[in-house]
């Protein structure tokens, strides 16, 4: 029997970064950047409707996606440093982001 031999080239690796893979960034440069943690965020992979529901509809989707996002806490930060006045951001709707400034600043 001969030897095994691969039709895979020699230069077959794919670069995560390149490919835009959730959770992979590319370094130092992209971390400078104030929004470099929306790279990571899971709505960004998902339906964006569920993050801006018409008036009264639910946010519990949107919700229990933030609720597994690694950059969850970046982005309510950037919601309430920008006054984003609508859509759900770091899984709170605008009602709840107004009451948490209300609490802070009291």
């Amino acid at each position: 029997m001969t030897g095994y031999r691969s039709d895979v080239p020699e230069n077959w690796f794919v670069d995560p970064v390149n490919l835009g893979v959730p959770g992979v960034r590319r370094p130092d440069h992209d971390e400078d950047t104030a929004l470099a943690w929306q790279t990571d965020a899971l709505c960004s992979q998902t339906d964006p409707e569920a993050f801006f529901p018409e008036k009264g509809g639910s946010t519990r989707d949107a919700k229990r996606i933030c609720s597994s996002c690694d950059v969850r806490g970046e982005c309510l930060e950037y919601a309430l440093n920008n006054d984003e006045r609508f859509g759900i951001w770091g899984g709170l709707s605008e009602r709840e982001r107004r009451k948490l400034k209300r609490q802070a600043a009291g």
